[in-house]
This record gives structure tokens, C-alpha cells and sequence, in this order.
């Protein structure tokens, strides 16, 4: 006669092949939702591509016709959904600038969640504003025709840069300088724009800097964000494990003889990178976000840092196509309303998380 305990053991290894079985098949459905978003990524790339060569005519038709059925398609969106916008070229590139955010934000933004620099982001979107500031007046007074966010982006760089070498060879906290790059650079901003209005020729719409519009998203603008974000999906690809062994463990890097001051820089210029392609459509004040809530919403579900990774692009993926609706159907900012979807996915995440019980143990690094 069987005891109490045979019973517990046999249902216990029951379970774990069953528990196996579940954990694998999610596993495979994460791996093929983030493939989907690869697709979807590189497609918006080419929509990109096709908007930038239509209006080169020696390349011949193609690029002119395939742009128009993409509008055509727009056109039909436009009748069923009872809007006006997808008909129009700089939907398009909003939309395909989105899809990049959302793939390069939450990428980025997962080693800095878990490294606890959740503030960097804030800190180089108010340099990258800075930046805007000193490309208007350089417009103004010069009349520069280059691209307003390349400006920015040398700034931002550049701040990224100061803000590593502070905190590597400064006595004061490590977020110290941080809040004082943040603080200063948007001090410098909104002295500069106060100062030239009074002789800047060019207009300046600063609340779509701030607050993120879908019509702030030019062709140059669009394209820089395409190449920014083949260029950050490439180095995190290539230096995935060393940021991965230096988010988890930078003492023992040292002590391996990696460049941990090289690899921080990396990864703080990779942010300034995607902080000023993605500060079109967010805007200064909420890009940050971006960077953090995916993440946030991630670990609440996720057991390993891989699939904190993978994780983290979908519900960015949801959070872009979710707030795009919002805004255009609302004719709100995208930057607000990106923002308040990806909250409620986090707190979605957290309800999930207490229904299944899970505890707050560390993930795993694999």
C-alpha cells in the first residue's frame, strides 16, 4: 500500500517534465516573436531606403512605384480606419522610425536597468537637447543646412563622453555627475533657445523636441535612425558577452584584464545614439522611458537575462504600436501616449508576476 509521500514524489515527477515542456515552449515563442520583430525592423529599413531613393530619378522608377503602392496601402488603412494620415510620407517614416526605437531602445536599455544607470538615459536626452539648442543658433547664425539631430548627436556623444570621465576620475558618487550633466545641459538649452529667439530667423518648434510628434520625424531624421540602429543591433551582437559579464560582475572583468573603462564608454555612447534618434518621436522629456519600462516590465516575467532581452523588444514592439494608436486616433502626442502604454504593460507584467507567484530572486545570466 502506497504512502503519502509515494504519491507527492510520483506527482512531482509528473510535473517537472510537464513544467519542462511549458518553460521550452515559451522559450520558442519568444525566440519567434523577436524574429518577427527582425523581419518588421528591416522592413522599416526598407521603407526608409525607398523613401530616401525615390527622389533620385537615375535610379529609374522602381523606387518611385514601390513608394506609391506603400501609400496606396496607406490609402485603403486610411478608408477603414477613418483617418487621414497613413496616405501621407512622413506616417511612414514615423512608423518605421517607431519600429527602430522599440527594437533599440529596450536592447540598450537592458544593460542599464541591470546596471542600475537608468538615470544616463534622462541625463544625455537633456544633452541631446542642448544639442538641438546649439543647432539652431549654428543654423542661424551660419545657415547650416546639415541635419538638425546630427548636432545633436555630436553633442550628446560628446556629453556621454564627459559624463564616463567624471564619474571614472571624480571622488563624488557615481550619479553625481550624472545630475549635474543632466541639471546643466538642459540649463544650457533653454538659456540658448531664449537667447537667439530674438534674432533666430528659423522657427523653432520646441515642444515637439519635448514632448515627441509624429510630424518632428524628417527624412534625414528618419534615416540616421535606421543607420543607428544597425550599427547598435551590430556592436551588442558582437560584444554581447563581455557587456554581459561586465553588467553582472565588473570586478571579476577587471581582474580578467577586460576594458571595463572601454566597454563602459561603449555602452554609454551606444545610449546617446539612441536617445537622440528616438527623441524625435518621445521627446526629451519621456525618451528615457523607453530605455527603462520595457526593461522594468520584462524582469517581472522573466527568468534569465536573455529572455529579459527578448523580452523587453516585444513589449517595446506593443508599447510603440499601442501608443502610435492611441496618438493618432486621439491626435495626441506619441510621446505621452507611447509612455502610458508601456506603464500599462509594466503593471500587466506585475499582476502576472504575483499570479504566478514568482519571488524576487536574481535572474540567471544566461
Amino acid at each position: 500500500m502506497s504512502g503519502p509521500n509515494e504519491h507527492a514524489t510520483e506527482s512531482t515527477t509528473v510535473s517537472e517534465p510537464n513544467s519542462h515542456a511549458s518553460a521550452d515552449r515559451w522559450r520558442a515563442l519568444e525566440v519567434v516573436g523577436v524574429s518577427i520583430v527582425g523581419v518588421l525592423g528591416a522592413l522599416m529599413i526598407g521603407v526608409i531606403t525607398l523613401d530616401w531613393l525615390r527622389h533620385y530619378p537615375s535610379l529609374g522608377n522602381g523606387p518611385v512605384l514601390l513608394f506609391e503602392q506603400l501609400r496606396i496601402a496607406g490609402m485603403w488603412a486610411d478608408h477603414y480606419l477613418g483617418t487621414d494620415v497613413f496616405a501621407h510620407p512622413f506616417m511612414w517614416r514615423s512608423i518605421a522610425t517607431g519600429v527602430l526605437i522599440g527594437i533599440v531602445a529596450p536592447l540598450v536599455g537592458t544593460y542599464l536597468v541591470h546596471r542600475q544607470m537608468a538615470l544616463i538615459g534622462e541625463t544625455l536626452a537633456h544633452t541631446a537637447f542642448a544639442g538641438v539648442a546649439i543647432g539652431l543658433l549654428v543654423i542661424a547664425v551660419t545657415g547650416f543646412e546639415g541635419s538638425l539631430l546630427l548636432v545633436a548627436l555630436v553633442v550628446s556623444v560628446i556629453g556621454a563622453l564627459g559624463v564616463q570621465w567624471l564619474t571614472e576620475r571624480t571622488s563624488t558618487f557615481g550619479d553625481v555627475p550624472i545630475a549635474i550633466m543632466l541639471t546643466g545641459s538642459f540649463a544650457i538649452g533653454t538659456l540658448l533657445i531664449s537667447w537667439g529667439r530674438g534674432f533666430m530667423s528659423v522657427s523653432i518648434e520646441i515642444e515637439g523636441f519635448l514632448f515627441g510628434s509624429l510630424s518632428v520625424v524628417s527624412p534625414s531624421g528618419a534615416r540616421m535612425m535606421a543607420v543607428l540602429s544597425v550599427a547598435v543591433v551590430a556592436v551588442v551582437i558582437y560584444t554581447y558577452k563581455q557587456l554581459l559579464f561586465i553588467t553582472f560582475d565588473e570586478q571579476a572583468a577587471r581582474v580578467a584584464q577586460f576594458n571595463v573603462s572601454g566597454y563602459n564608454t561603449l555602452l554609454v555612447v551606444m545610449t546617446a545614439v539612441v536617445v537622440v534618434g528616438a527623441m524625435q518621436v518621445l521627446g526629451v522629456i519621456l525618451v528615457a522611458g523607453m530605455l527603462v519600462i520595457p526593461v522594468a516590465a520584462a524582469t517581472q516575467i522573466a527568468r534569465s537575462f536573455r529572455e529579459t532581452l527578448y523580452l523587453s523588444i516585444l513589449f517595446g514592439q506593443l508599447s510603440i504600436g499601442g501608443g502610435f494608436a492611441f496618438a493618432i486616433s486621439q491626435s495626441l502626442p506619441s510621446g505621452g501616449s507611447i509612455i502610458l502604454v508601456a506603464i500599462a504593460i509594466y503593471l500587466v507584467s506585475i499582476f502576472v508576476s504575483l499570479l504566478a507567484g514568482r519571488s524576487s530572486a536574481a535572474i540567471s545570466m544566461h
